[in-house]
């Protein structure tokens, strides 16, 4: 009897178009293929074989990339982008900060006195007719 392995986590299943690759395999392999031989037939007269032979796979390099790269799930161009925004976008040092709920209590209970001493001036002078002193 033959055994097949089903994974436990069904939401890491990619579906297969054909030729057992996605479409985004796909894709990604008709755009190397579409710039990468005009280009190798275009540079074979002129620079020669292994240099257009060359030059074609660095062209076609960034999208093999595309669609075979992929770590913890994200494909690479999450992946560059996240790096690019933790090394140049977002600010190298974050401090940590907190809010301190007792300095917020000390500013209220301080609010609080003060305007407990204006209404008790206010009220001192309405019985006597005249400015408190401090």
């Amino acid at each position: 009897m033959a055994y097949v392995p089903v994974p436990k986590d069904l939401s890491k299943i990619k579906t297969k178009v054909a030729f057992n690759l996605t479409k985004r395999q796909i894709v990604c392999f008709a755009a190397a293929l579409i710039t990468g031989l005009p280009l190798f037939f275009l540079l074979k007269d002129s620079a020669g074989t292994s240099a257009a032979a060359f030059v074609m796979i660095v062209v076609m390099l960034p999208c093999f990339l595309m669609a075979m790269y992929e770590k913890h799930g994200q494909p690479l161009e999450t992946v560059v982008k996240n790096i690019i925004q933790t090394k140049f976008v977002r600010p190298k040092e974050r401090p940590y900060q907190t809010q301190n709920l007792y300095a917020v209590l000390e500013r209220q209970r301080k609010l609080e006195k003060e305007v407990s001493a204006i209404v008790k001036g206010t009220n001192q002078r309405r019985r006597t007719g005249k400015k408190p002193r401090n």
